[in-house]
C-alpha cells in the first residue's frame, strides 16, 4: 500500500537466488508495494504501517474517550475538526482527526477518499495510516509528530527563533512532499499553511496528509483568512494545481518574515525594494543576503495573480535545493531539540533487549542458543525427504553455514546460507535471521534489513524478525522506525506469552 524508495535497489544480486531480490522487488511481489528508484531519493522510506480501517472502539480507547487532555489541535476544542493524540494497543502513537458531525454524510465516499490518500508513502509526508467511518463519526489516523507545527516554531517560539538553515530545509522538504504527491496524481493540496507542516522525532519537517482531503465532502478547501487564498479560488471557488503553488508562496512568506503577512502587503514591499522590512528581525541577519533574495523572488513568483505565471513544483525544487548549506546537519541539532532516547518496551525477551541496546555479542549468543526451534518442525521435514544427493548437499551446506555462524565467520556464513536459500524448496525464517545478522556484522545493514523482512514473511508474528529489523534500522540511523519495530516485536512477544499461559 503505497510507494517507498529502497536503498537496496542499486545492488547487483544473483538472479538465480530469489532471496537476493532487492527489498523493492521483494515487497512488490509479496505485499503489492510499489517502489521507485529515483537518484538521490532511492533510499528506504519511513516504514509507516499499512493503511487499515479502525473501529470506533479502537480509536475511542486510543484517545481515552476523545478526552480533551489528548487534544493537540492548536485551536483546541474550538477547531472545526479536532485532532487528538492517541496510543494504539501496540503502543504506536498516532494523531486522530475527528471531523465535525455530518462533514461527510456518505461513509463509503469518505473511506474511498481516505484509502486513496492512505496509499501515499513518503518520508516527507505525515503518512495516513487509517480511518474510521461508523455512525456519524468520520476519523482519520496518521503518524504522530511530537515536535509541534511550523506555526508554533515560527510565530510562538520560546527559547530561540527557527534558524535560517532550518527555514530553507522546510521550504525544500515541503516542495519534495508536494512533488511526490504530484507524481502520484494527488495534485490538489487543500489549505497549505504553516499549521500543515509538522516536525517528527528527528526534527525533520513533514507535510500533513490531512490536507490531501477536504474538510468535508462539499465544504471549503480553505479555512484560513480570505486574504491568503489564491485569487482563482476567490473568483470561481475552485482549486487547481497552481493554487498549491500560490499557497506554497504564502508559506515562504511565513518562513522569511516569521509573521503571517498578507501576500498583497508582502508584494508591495517586494515591488518597493523593501526586502529588509520583510525579513524576520529575530534572525538578526544570520543568513546570506543573496539566498534570502532568491527565496523572496521565488515567493513573489508563486504569488502571481495569474496561475500560469507561477511556475510548477519542479521549478520550486530547482530554486530551493542549491540554497541548502548544511545538508549534513541533523534537523534536531539545528533546532536545538533534545534527541529522544529510545524507550525500551517492558515486555521484551532477552533478544529484544539485546537488539534495543545494540549488543551484537548478546544477539549472536541468543540466536545460537535458539537454533531452529521456532521453525515448527522444519528440520524434521528435511529428515523425511527422500534421501538424494541434492538433499545431502543441502544438509551439508546448512551444516557449514551453522558452523561458520557459530565461529563468527560471518563472511562464509553469508556464502553458505545464500547457497542454502537457493537450494531449499521452502524458505527458512531462521536461515534468513542468521544471514541478516551476518550481514549486520559485515557492515551491510540494508541487506540485513531485507533478510529480516523476509524472515517476517516466513513467520509473520515472529518477534525475532521484528527485533532484527529494529537492529538494522538503528544501524541505518532510522531510530523512529527502529523503535516502532521494537514495539511491534514486544506486542507479539506479549501475545505469545499470553497464549502460552492460557
Amino acid at each position: 500500500m503505497g510507494c517507498l524508495h529502497s536503498k537496496t535497489t542499486h545492488l547487483h544480486l544473483s538472479p538465480d537466488d530469489p532471496s537476493s531480490l532487492p527489498v523493492s522487488l521483494f515487497l512488490f511481489f509479496v505485499f503489492g508495494f510499489c517502489f521507485e528508484a529515483n537518484g538521490d531519493q532511492a533510499e528506504l522510506e519511513a516504514q509507516a504501517p499499512v493503511f487499515k480501517e479502525y473501529s470506533l472502539d479502537e480509536l475511542r480507547k486510543a484517545t481515552n474517550g476523545f478526552s480533551s487532555e489528548c487534544i493537540v489541535s492548536e485551536s483546541g476544542e474550538k477547531a472545526p475538526n479536532v485532532v487528538y493524540r492517541g496510543k494504539l494497543d501496540n503502543n504506536r502513537l498516532v494523531a486522530v482527526k475527528r471531523f465535525s458531525k455530518q462533514s461527510w454524510p456518505d461513509a463509503q465516499q469518505f473511506v474511498v477518499e481516505a484509502v486513496g490518500v492512505g496509499k501515499l508513502r513518503h518520508k516527507r509526508l505525515v503518512n495516513l495510516v487509517g480511518c474510521c467511518a461508523e455512525g456519524d463519526e468520520r476519523l482519520l489516523v496518521a503518524e504522530y509528530m511530537p515536535n509541534d507545527t511550523l506555526s508554533k516554531h515560527l510565530f510562538h517560539w520560546d527559547k530561540k527563533p527557527l534558524p535560517w538553515e532550518m527555514r530553507v530545509r522546510v521550504a525544500y522538504y515541503i516542495a519534495q512532499a508536494l512533488d511526490h504527491c504530484n507524481i502520484e496524481n494527488r495534485k490538489i493540496y487543500h489549505d497549505l499553511n504553516a499549521y500543515r507542516v509538522l516536525f517528527d522525532e528527528d526534527g525533520d519537517p513533514r507535510l500533513s496528509t490531512f490536507g490531501l482531503m477536504k474538510n468535508s465532502r462539499d465544504g471549503k478547501s480553505y479555512s484560513t483568512n480570505l486574504a491568503y487564498t489564491p485569487p482563482e479560488f476567490l473568483r470561481t471557488g475552485r482549486v487547481i494545481p497552481e493554487s498549491v503553488i500560490y499557497s506554497y508562496g504564502t508559506v515562504l512568506l511565513d518562513l522569511l518574515s516569521g509573521k503571517h503577512i498578507p501576500p498583497s502587503h508582502a508584494l508591495d514591499l517586494i515591488r518597493e525594494k523593501n526586502v529588509l522590512l520583510l525579513m524576520d528581525s529575530s534572525l538578526e541577519g544570520q543568513y546570506v543576503n543573496d539566498d534570502a533574495t532568491k527565496l523572496v523572488e521565488l515567493a513573489s513568483k508563486c504569488l502571481q495573480s495569474e496561475a500560469r505565471d507561477r511556475g510548477d513544483i519542479k521549478f520550486l525544487l530547482t530554486v530551493v535545493a542549491p540554497l541548502q548549506k548544511q545538508k549534513e546537519a541533523a534537523s534536531h541539532v539545528l533546532m536545538g531539540l533534545p534527541r529522544n532516547t529510545v524507550v525500551v518496551p517492558t515486555m521484551l525477551s532477552p533478544l529484544g533487549k539485546a537488539c534495543a541496546r545494540m549488543d551484537l555479542t548478546a544477539v549472536h549468543d541468543i540466536l545460537l542458543k535458539t537454533g531452529y526451534k521456532d521453525e515448527e518442525g522444519a528440520e524434521n521435514e528435511l529428515s523425511f525427504q527422500e534421501w538424494t544427493q541434492q538433499v545431502q548437499d543441502m544438509l551439508n551446506t546448512k551444516k557449514f553455514g551453522d558452523i561458520a555462524f557459530r565461529d563468527k565467520d560471518f563472511k562464509n556464513a553469508i556464502e553458505y546460507y545464500s547457497k542454502l536459500v537457493a537450494m531449499m524448496s521452502g524458505p527458512s525464517a531462521t536461515v534468513f535471521a542468521r544471514r541478516a545478522f551476518s550481514y549486520l556484522m559485515n557492515g551491510q545493514a540494508e541487506l540485513a534489513l531485507r533478510d529480516a523482512m523476509q524472515a517476517q514473511v516466513c513467520i509473520p508474528e515472529w518477534p525475532t524478525a521484528f527485533y532484527l529489523q529494529a537492529l538494522a534500522l538503528s544501524k541505518l540511523g532510522m531510530e523512529t522506525d527502529a523503535q516502532d519495530m521494537l514495539n511491534d516485536g514486544a506486542a507479539f512477544e506479549a501475545k505469545r506469552h499470553n497464549t502460552w499461559r492460557s
